[in-house]
C-alpha cells in the first residue's frame, strides 16, 4: 500500500482482490458465510447472528468479537446494508446511517473463475481509532495509514483463505 496522507475525516478506503479458480456459487458460499472470516482473520475472533437471523440478508445484524495486540478486545454490532446473492454483501459497523466502518465483498465472473474483491472504508463516525488520533493529533496521517495497512493485510489473508477453500 502506498502512502496516502489521508486523515480519518477523509473516510479513507482500502481494497484487495484475488482471482479464484472456482465458480461464483462456490466462492459466494464461503464469502457470504460470516463464520468463515474468524478462521483466518488476525482480529476477528468470532461472530454471532442477532435476532432470528442465522444467515445473511438485507438488514440482518451480527456481532463481531475482535482482538488486537495494541487496541485490546472489543465487540461491534454490524448490519448488512447491501445484499445481492452471488454478487455483493456489505455491512456497516455501528449505525448503518453513520457507521464507524463499512466493509464490502463483491464477486465478478472472470474467465473460468471468479474475481473476489474486498473493500473497506473507515468512518465517517468516530471509532476506537479516533481515541488514538485524539491523543496524538500530529500523528493522525501515520495512524490512519498504519491502520489501513492492517486492514489490507487482514483482507488479503481472508481472501487467500477463501481462495484455498474454494479451489480445494
Amino acid at each position: 500500500m502506498e502512502w496516502t496522507g489521508a486523515v480519518y475525516a477523509d473516510a479513507p478506503t482500502v481494497e484487495v482482490s484475488t482471482w479464484i479458480d472456482a465458480p461464483v456459487a462456490r466462492v459466494w458460499e464461503l464469502a457470504s458465510d460470516i463464520t468463515v472470516m474468524p478462521e483466518c482473520s488476525p482480529e476477528l475472533q468470532r461472530v454471532e447472528w442477532l435476532g432470528d437471523c442465522d444467515a445473511p440478508c438485507l438488514g440482518a445484524r451480527f456481532v463481531g468479537h475482535n482482538s488486537h495486540p495494541a487496541l485490546g478486545d472489543w465487540s461491534t454490532e454490524s448490519e448488512i446494508i447491501e445484499y445481492e446473492p452471488q454478487q455483493v454483501m456489505a455491512w456497516a459497523i455501528g449505525d448503518a446511517g453513520n457507521p464507524t466502518a463499512t466493509w464490502r465483498l463483491s464477486l465478478h465472473p472472470e474467465g473460468t473463475g471468479t474475481r473476489l474483491v474486498e473493500w473497506a472504508q473507515m468512518g465517517p463516525a468516530p471509532s476506537g481509532l479516533s481515541l488514538a488520533i485524539a491523543r496524538m493529533p500530529d500523528k493522525e496521517q501515520k495512524i490512519v495509514f498504519n491502520r489501513l495497512r492492517e486492514f489490507e493485510s487482514g483482507m488479503q489473508r481472508v481472501l487467500e483463505h477463501i481462495k484455498q477453500r474454494a479451489e480445494s
